[in-house]
């Protein structure tokens, strides 16, 4: 895991600016450092690096790495890095390291950009070809690893971080404004479905996509990424058993493949089914040697401790209790917010930061998540809802009826129990309503009513297949929940230099679920189901099966005291988010009970807003200097 940034075009880097980029991403790679200038032409080239020291932590592994006319510089993991060095030794190519990024540079030699559709891991890359002129960025399929890009005066700028592509050009973007409002009024799942991000004109080379540019005919104005790898619904006929195995054996091998480290690993463990599965595997099947890290909430709505402790004494590993910290909020989230160059997209990223720093205080360089189970083993309380309007078009024959009338008490006695969203607590809600999202923008139209100007954007939904459920699925990988989580989880960790890993954001296992038949998808009235028995005899019988949805979450009224006149004046004091916003209505909501679960988060969103908007105001009287 590593800091990376360059540009073609703009002014030749000098040792002043490289000082500052490198600066910009000491925190995402503090054990070492390097850059390179070049030009094709009259064009000039910059790369620069930071790297933390994941696998082979020697210097002969250091980035910008050069061979032979290529430089790279690489942010991620390959984890079948060994395969693909054998393979290319056979195919005669001579290795000094024992690290990966030795490999991703010669895998492009010997298949050019074809060789992005063997790795399976997480990157984003700059490869630079002297002698062909041409540059080369990748970034793996799901989006794991950041990448923006920014074409500025000419010049394409990119990098790991927002902090950094301002430092190369020396001028920050500016705010794109519709997505603060968007990020008000329509909340998180919003803010990757319209191609924006929080800065004019910045934008993310997409998940599974690459670049190519040719330097002698650059135009920053006109890129072209293109895709090299799409998840999509296939289904072919399996039995739930056969299924079952096949998934068994995925899950290992994924869980395997992300416990590939040269430095000490950590498990990030609350009381649910993913994280208790990511640790069982590790532990149990594997016996590594790896440390579990679980936030402990005081809010009864949210408090795991129960089964956290239940978990713990099972595994009966090293394990660290981390108590979410509730002095200081508004000075830790602003400098969680220097960090991100934006608001965390929900307050579950405050909980995430706090274990990211106790892992790093004690040693860790290396922490695996549950990330993206959810979207891939249905794990939400409206996938339960979508199934079975799934099922209910499927099952056209004799006696369907009483097996939906089956299928709906089961979920009555399950998930149902919980479901405190009011467009989710009918079972019947996508057979009578197929195309009804109001429950994912709960709250909207009243929070629309903040803003100075009102806000209305629907929700959109892209078609990638006919199963409601699995469309549904697709949504939330593609532009909904992965991205943003991916986004936040990198952030929050590599603020405090910790590699983050999603488990379960494994190729071969996303490809092969979604080749299963839905109907497989929930069993015996719980929803992911198949991973819940791939936990079975690894991790604890009744953490796999509660049926109880709950996230790491917490109410921003644990942490703020509303009354106290000193947050209070630094809330509602003046600043460019009362340009937006209605100071007099936030000023009303702060002194209300704050009961309903969307009024906590609206306001958790309105501080980091303006926290953001205040630090890019200051960042932009105060110029960087030439580029």
């Amino acid at each position: 895991m590593c800091g990376i940034a360059g540009h073609i075009g703009g002014r030749p880097a000098g040792a002043r600016v490289a000082a500052r980029v490198l600066a910009a991403m000491r925190n995402r790679g503090p054990d070492g450092s390097g850059w390179i200038a070049a030009s094709v032409g009259q064009t000039p080239v910059a790369l620069f690096h930071t790297r933390l020291a994941i696998l082979d932590p020697e210097a002969r592994s250091d980035q910008p790495f050069v061979r032979d006319g290529l430089t790279l510089i690489y942010n991620g993991e390959l984890y079948n890095h060994h395969a693909l060095r054998r393979d290319l030794q056979a195919r005669g190519a001579r290795f000094t390291t024992e690290g990966d990024t030795e490999v991703v540079l010669e895998a492009y030699r010997q298949w050019g950009r074809a060789a992005e559709e063997r790795f399976e891991g997480m990157w984003a890359l700059a490869l630079f070809d002297s002698r062909a002129g041409s540059l080369w960025l990748s970034r793996d399929r799901f989006g794991e690893k950041p990448l923006y890009l920014w074409p500025y005066r000419g010049a394409l700028y990119f990098a790991s971080e927002i902090k950094a592509l301002a430092a190369m050009a020396g001028a920050w973007p500016d705010v794109n404004r519709r997505q603060i409002r968007r990020y008000l009024v329509n909340g998180y799942k919003a803010l990757y479905t319209r191609g924006e991000g929080f800065y004019e004109g910045v934008s993310e080379l997409p998940a599974a996509h690459s670049l190519e540019i040719m330097l002698s005919g650059l135009d920053a104005d006109r890129l072209s990424p293109k895709p090299y790898w799409r998840l999509s619904y296939q289904p072919e006929e399996i039995s739930a058993e056969a299924a079952q195995e096949r998934v068994d054996a995925l899950v290992e091998q994924a869980i395997d493949r992300r416990l590939l480290s040269d430095a000490p690993l950590a498990i990030r463990l609350s009381g649910g089914v993913d994280s208790n599965v990511i640790a069982g595997v590790a532990l149990k099947k594997f016996g590594r040697d790896v440390a579990t890290f679980s936030a402990i909430s005081d809010d009864p709505r949210y408090d795991e401790s129960a089964a956290i402790d239940e978990a713990a004494r099972y595994f009966n590993g090293r394990h660290h209790r981390v108590r979410i910290a509730k002095a200081g909020f508004l000075d830790r989230l602003t400098r969680m917010v220097n960090a991100f160059d934006g608001p965390p997209m929900t307050i579950s990223y405050y909980i995430h930061a706090l274990v990211s720093e106790a892992i790093h205080e004690r040693g860790y360089k290396v922490a695996l998540g549950g990330t993206g189970a959810d979207e891939i083993f249905t794990g939400y309380y409206d996938h339960y809802l979508f199934w079975l309007a799934s099922q209910a078009a499927l099952d056209t024959g004799a006696g369907a009826a009483e097996r939906h009338a089956d299928r709906a008490a089961a979920w009555r006695d399950s998930y149902g129990q919980f479901v405190r969203n009011p467009y989710l607590q009918n079972p019947e809600a996508f057979i009578d309503a197929p195309d009804d999202r109001r429950h994912i923008f709960l709250g909207a139209d009243r929070f629309s009513g903040f803003l100075k100007a009102p806000f209305d954007e629907s929700h959109e939904e892209r078609a990638y297949c006919d199963d409601i459920l699995r469309n549904r699925m697709l949504n939330e990988i593609g532009a909904e929940t992965v991205p943003v989580m991916l986004h936040d989880d990198d952030l929050a960790a590599m603020m405090v230099s910790v590699e983050n890993r999603a488990a379960f954001l494994d190729t071969d296992l996303a490809r092969f679920l979604f080749t299963v038949p839905s109907r497989h998808l929930v069993q015996d009235g719980l929803p992911k189901a198949l991973l819940r028995k791939a936990g079975r005899g690894l991790a604890p019988p009744s953490i796999l099966e509660n049926p109880r949805k709950q996230g790491i979450n917490a109410p921003v009224g644990d942490f703020v005291d509303f009354a106290d006149p000193d947050v209070k004046e630094r809330i509602l004091s003046d600043g460019p988010l009362y340009d937006i916003v209605d100071r007099g209505k936030v000023e009303a909501l702060l002194g209300s009970a704050l009961s309903v679960n969307s009024e906590s988060k609206f306001v958790f969103s309105l501080i980091s807003a303006k926290l953001f908007l205040d630090r890019q105001a200051g960042l932009a009287a105060a110029p960087l200097g030439d580029a």
